[in-house]
């Protein structure tokens, strides 16, 4: 027997008609089946094919990514990788640092040197240690080739610096100073000499440079002229003098600030120990009050342009308004270059009723105050004695 549609006919159960048969097992199943959800079932999508035009494309970026990552490295390469040497270098090269210069212009300089291989390089030394605002200007003794960090070493290195120090002593005259900054400093003696007055900076109140040359020691450049090393120390008298509020001070022991600082350049010539400056200064005041000649045997030896503590009675008849002991009053100018504390003494005057004094002991810088005439007149005579003269 044949089913439907060709399908081969189930044999019928004995005894029951095909057509009223219940369904069997798996008919069931098949049915309760078939009333349930289906699970999802997973799809693969297939990736486009690109077409030679997403190609170009995709190739395009790729290579602009590269380009633009290239010129990037181009432009950043002397900032992350600058060029440098090793090594301390060799030779010798004297490279200067002008005043104000910041570690990018110092790079420059030493790069254009032959000193570093790049400014890069020097500046990124000097902000990895953190040590730029330690940079100064002058005169430097480097090496051609050198690492950047090695540079900087150097450049950090007192002993590296090319300068010559000058030391004017207390109570130099201006003669004896220039001397003595001529063969510390190398400057010529006559090019000190032919410095124009006018062109140091000097007080509107000063007659000249004597007395306004302040002793110190100055640090002179290679490079330096004769009338930058004087204005240099006439620029530190200025502050020395505005510390010491000079010219109002001056009027309340009434003087002129010249005078004041004449008064200090006696006191600087005739003390021994810097007690004495005061005790010094106020004696002039006193013989300047009573109208009495100061009579001061540094002015004589100033007139004179020797320096000796031997004055002879032919000594004191010299002509010249320096002569205190031919001329009443203080000497027109300074007689030497004053200290701070004889400036301050002059300022400041000791009290006290004395009218002379003598250094009596000069190798031992002993000297000794008196109001009575009798009595210096006793110290004289030791002096003397002291002097080997008597």
């Amino acid at each position: 027997m044949t089913g439907e549609a060709g399908a081969p006919a189930r044999a019928a159960s004995p005894g029951i008609p095909a057509q009223r048969r219940p369904p069997g097992l798996g008919a069931a199943l098949g049915t309760a089946l078939g009333r349930m959800v289906p699970a999802p079932t997973r799809r693969t999508v297939p990736l486009p094919v690109p077409t030679r035009r997403g190609v170009a494309l995709t190739a395009g970026i790729a290579a602009s990514a590269l380009a633009l990552g290239a010129g990037a490295y181009a432009v950043l390469k002397p900032s992350l990788d600058p060029d440098d040497y090793e090594g301390a270098g060799s030779g010798a090269v004297t490279v200067r640092i002008r005043p104000g210069a910041t570690a990018g212009d110092i790079g420059e300089t030493l790069a254009g040197s032959g000193v570093v291989a790049s400014a890069r390089s020097f500046v990124n030394a000097a902000e990895t240690r953190a040590v730029a605002h330690r940079l100064r200007p002058g005169h430097y003794r480097l090496r051609t080739g050198m690492a950047a960090a090695a540079a900087l070493d150097l450049l950090l290195a007192p002993a590296s610096r090319v300068v010559r120090r000058v030391t004017v002593t207390e109570g130099m005259r201006v003669g004896e100073a220039f001397r003595r900054i001529a063969a510390q400093s190398g400057l010529p003696l006559r090019e000190l000499r032919a410095v124009e007055p006018e062109l140091v900076g000097l007080p509107p109140y000063a007659r000249g440079i004597e007395g306004f040359l302040y002793p110190a020691t100055y640090e002179v450049e290679p490079d330096a002229k004769a009338v930058d090393v004087l204005a240099a120390m006439v620029e530190r008298y200025g502050a020395v003098a505005r510390q010491l509020d000079l010219e109002a001070r001056a009027a309340r022991v009434h003087l002129t600030p010249l005078e004041a600082v004449t008064v200090a350049s006696i006191a600087q010539a005739e003390g021994g120990r810097d007690a004495d400056y005061p005790k010094i200064a106020r004696v002039i005041y006193n013989r300047l009050r009573r109208g009495m000649p100061l009579q001061m045997d540094a002015t004589v030896t100033y007139a004179l342009g020797r320096r000796t503590l031997r004055v002879a009675g032919r000594d004191l008849r010299v002509r010249s308004p320096y002569n205190t002991y031919a001329r009443a009053g203080l000497p027109p100018a300074p007689i030497s270059n004053p200290g701070r504390k004889a400036l301050r003494a002059a300022l400041r005057p000791a009290k006290g009723d004395w009218y002379w004094f003598v250094t009596t002991d000069p190798a031992h810088r002993i000297t000794k105050f008196t109001d009575k005439e009798s009595e210096f007149v006793r110290y004289r005579e030791e002096l003397h004695q002291n002097l080997g003269t008597n």
